[in-house]
């Protein structure tokens, strides 16, 4: 797959960057980190500027997150409430899930991108449940940036190390993945008891 990629940035430069990270986003199989590290090795051998890369990448993660945020809010819910009473899902837990989402949901589009298959639902999510567009574009599109810079620094910094990059990736996503279970346990331990919040029977 590296070889793969390689050889795509080196055809198609730019516009294979912001292709590659648009359709994995999306939700196609396209290993995105290694992508980011490779365009960081790219930097590091001198054969691509840093800022047009970078940028790229920036844009091609937010055109596929923005992507899927739309197709949420046109067909999300629809769908949602069209199938969800074949699996149990009535239109109040869908709205209590709505409010849960809207208060709560949108640190998980900044940070889901560290968490491959979580990255993929989040704008999906927020499309769904109706966030703010703005609301979204700021957590999105930051976390997108941070998330692009980040893993093309690993590349950057260990140029040609596969096995290293590799084990930072993982490392990475576990910890990421750890720090959204904490969240959702101390919410579970803390939640509101009165009975006027939304969260009082979340699980009922």
């Amino acid at each position: 797959m590296e070889f793969d990629l390689f050889n795509i940035i080196h055809q198609y430069s730019y516009f294979g960057i912001f292709l590659l990270l648009a359709l994995g986003i999306i939700g196609l199989p396209i290993p995105d980190e290694i992508l980011l590290a490779t365009v960081g090795y790219f930097i590091f051998a001198g054969d691509l500027p840093a800022l047009p890369a970078v940028l790229s990448a920036f844009l091609g993660a937010i055109t596929g997150i923005t992507g899927s945020y739309y197709f949420g809010n046109i067909c999300g819910k629809p769908l949602l409430k069209k199938l969800g009473p074949k699996f149990g899902i009535s239109e109040e837990k869908i709205d209590k899930t709505q409010n849960f989402f809207l208060k709560y949901g949108k640190s998980a589009l900044f940070f889901g991108y560290f968490m491959p298959g979580i990255r993929h639902l989040t704008a999906y999510f927020a499309g769904m449940y109706s966030l703010n567009w703005r609301q979204f574009a700021l957590y999105a599109y930051s976390g997108a940036l941070f998330w692009c810079s980040f893993f093309i620094v690993i590349g950057y910094q260990l140029a040609g190390r596969w096995a290293l990059v590799m084990e930072v990736i993982h490392k990475v996503g576990l910890f990421a993945f750890t720090i959204v279970i904490l969240c959702i346990v101390a919410w579970l331990i803390f939640k509101p008891k009165n009975k006027g919040s939304y969260s009082n029977g979340w699980f009922k």
